[in-house]
Parts: C-alpha cells; sequence; structure tokens
C-alpha cells in the first residue's frame, strides 16, 4: 500500500474505483508531468449522493462533505494515470464549482472541503492555487464538481 493510501486509511477514507465518465471524455489525461482530472462529482458506488443548490437544497456543510467526496474521486482518477499516487509532487490547482442558490455566496466554504481533504492526505504536497466558481446548475444536478491538476515526479 502507498503512503497515500496509508495515510487515507488512517483517516477512515479508502480510494473509490474511477468514476467512468458520464459523456464523452477521459477521467484524467497527462501531458509531460501533470495530470489533469475531468470534474469529478460527488459520487459513491456509481451513484451521485445528493441533489439541488447550495444555499437551497443543499446546506453549506453537507456540500462541503460532497466536495470533499470530489476530491477522493479525483484523487482515484490521478491513480488511474499516475499508478501510484506517491508519484504526486504536488497538486498545482483545484476548481471547485458549486450549483448556487441565487443568494449564496460562500462558494470558497464549500470549495474548502476538497483542500482540506487534499492537505490532510498529502500534507504540504497538497497546498495549492484554487478557484471557487458558483454556477446556476450542474451535471446531473449535482450540488458541487472539482477537477484537479497535480504534478507527477518521475515513474
Amino acid at each position: 500500500m502507498s503512503a497515500v493510501e496509508s495515510k487515507l486509511a488512517e483517516l477512515g477514507l479508502t480510494l473509490p474505483e474511477v468514476v467512468p465518465p458520464l459523456a464523452a471524455y477521459q477521467p484524467a489525461v497527462q501531458s509531460g508531468v501533470y495530470v489533469y482530472t475531468s470534474g469529478q462529482l460527488p459520487m459513491v458506488d456509481g451513484k451521485l449522493v445528493a441533489t439541488g443548490k447550495v444555499g437551497a437544497e443543499v446546506a453549506p456543510e453537507a456540500a462541503k462533505e460532497l466536495a470533499a467526496t470530489c476530491a477522493l474521486n479525483a484523487l482515484a482518477a490521478v491513480k488511474s494515470i499516475a499508478g501510484d499516487l506517491d508519484r504526486v509532487a504536488r497538486v498545482v490547482k483545484v476548481v471547485g464549482f458549486v450549483a448556487s442558490a441565487p443568494d449564496f455566496t460562500a462558494q470558497p466554504a464549500v470549495v474548502n472541503g476538497a483542500s482540506e481533504l487534499l492537505g490532510a492526505v498529502l500534507g504540504d504536497k497538497g497546498v495549492h492555487a484554487r478557484s471557487a466558481v458558483g454556477v446556476a446548475v450542474l451535471p446531473l444536478d449535482s450540488p458541487v464538481e472539482v477537477e484537479i491538476q497535480v504534478e507527477l515526479t518521475e515513474a
């Protein structure tokens, strides 16, 4: 078991299977030393675990947990390319999308769920640049979607 997956286990988490694409794209691609993930939804065992707008049908704290699930799915996508999460030199960028009620403005607090998970799992390698974007709707009426970019070490 890799050091990263040991840390996940210590946190009571298991790396899921890669979420299959919902359309014409790949879960992740590599270009040089970088892996870019597609937007990851809060899917667990092949099912979207919540729907609706944050600040209306979905509470911000629940959405923050969903963002962490998205980040876990993104790590699974990275592993599918890298072969081993110990090859992650650093998370470079996180982009989080939050399907928001019209008056909801705490998108950064929601996307903290993804950022905090990456920091807990990867330590200093999980520190990253980030955008947190409020949107009207996401695929399947998901409350959140997260994509990440990581830099890899040599194999």
